[in-house]
């Protein structure tokens, strides 16, 4: 599983990330753990299941990680968010 967030890092995003750079990307590459990344990341990154979290309202923003999220959910796309910013996004 793939937990993007479009604001504030997720928690645990932050914890492996103070383990190191070369550290928190291998694990994506191990594919074996739910991975948390910025939605705007420019890396390769596909999982069954993408998890956008919607904690921002910068539309443009939010409209790019959509499009990103949709991109990178190979069968499931969870959207959690406020229903006014994130609805018409899959209108």
């Amino acid at each position: 599983m793939l937990v993007l967030t479009v604001g504030a890092a997720h928690p645990w995003q932050d914890h492996e990330l103070s383990f190191g750079e070369e550290s928190y990307w291998a694990q994506l590459a191990d594919g074996g753990d739910v991975f948390y990344a910025d939605a705007a990341t420019t890396r390769t990154l596909r999982r069954d299941v993408v998890v956008l979290v919607v904690n921002d309202n910068h539309s443009e923003r939010v409209a790019a990680a959509a499009r990103k999220a949709l991109e990178r959910a190979a069968k499931l796309l969870v959207v959690c968010g406020e229903t006014d910013t994130v609805a018409p996004l899959f209108a």
